[in-house]
């Protein structure tokens, strides 16, 4: 496996970024942004980003939070509350930077989270030029995940790059017919777009292994095939 490490960047206004990032061991196909869930950068998010750089692409994952992991559903609800999609774009912009300096172009670039992160990235998505976006069990699709953030189906006609939304199916944690909604809406995108639902999969990597496999190896053709 990969190894990660942590870099913390000193900011504009005076805040420090950490940066959690692994490099691909031979040459590097291209850059991915990770962005964390709702507990933050947990050990999910490591493999995460651990297994992007085995496969050849050079993966960083801003720390959105100032704490690097939360315990509990009510401290990750309370941290989520207070995040601002202002502030996530500009955490996600110095990512793409730290990307760019290491010789990443923009069409190589892309963006890829779950839970949390799967909705911050599509706001990423329909708010920066990259070459293509992925969301895992983004939640927030009808009503805002936080009052700072808007709700997906809001950002889905907004899309600027091609985006993939993978979601558990009966038994997730996120209603089905908010997910069909999402689907509309993001069909009306004037780039290419695709929802998959999988069985009874809840709405995480790790949650079934049938589904994770096949949610992954979906992933990595998205970004093979958007990323030249």
């Amino acid at each position: 496996m990969t190894q990660t490490r942590i870099e913390t960047l000193p900011l504009t206004d005076g805040r420090e970024l950490r940066l959690t990032v692994a490099e691909p061991d031979n040459a590097v196909r291209g850059g991915l942004v990770v962005l964390h869930e709702a507990r933050g950068v947990t050990d999910t998010v490591r493999g995460l980003v651990s297994g992007l750089a085995a496969e050849g692409w050079l993966a960083v994952a801003p720390h959105l939070y100032d704490a690097d992991e939360v315990d509990g559903d009510d401290a990750a609800d309370h941290e989520v509350s207070k995040l601002s999609g202002e502030a996530a774009l500009a955490d996600t912009d110095v990512a793409f930077v730290w990307l760019q300096q290491r010789g990443i172009s923009a069409d190589q670039m892309g963006v890829m989270g779950f839970d949390l992160g799967g909705s911050v990235a599509m706001v990423v998505a329909g708010s920066r030029t990259v070459g293509a976006a992925v969301s895992v069990g983004a939640r927030g699709i009808v009503e805002p995940l936080a009052a700072g953030l808007p709700p997906l189906v809001e950002m889905a006609e907004e899309l600027a790059c091609p985006w993939l939304g993978l979601y558990g199916g009966a038994g997730g944690e996120i209603p089905s017919g908010d997910v069909d909604k999402l689907r509309d809406a993001a069909a009306a995108a004037p780039v290419a777009t695709d929802v998959v639902s999988f069985p009874d999969s809840g709405h995480r990597f790790d949650t079934s292994p049938s589904a994770s496999a096949e949610a992954w190896q979906r992933a990595l053709n998205w970004f093979d095939s958007h990323l030249r």
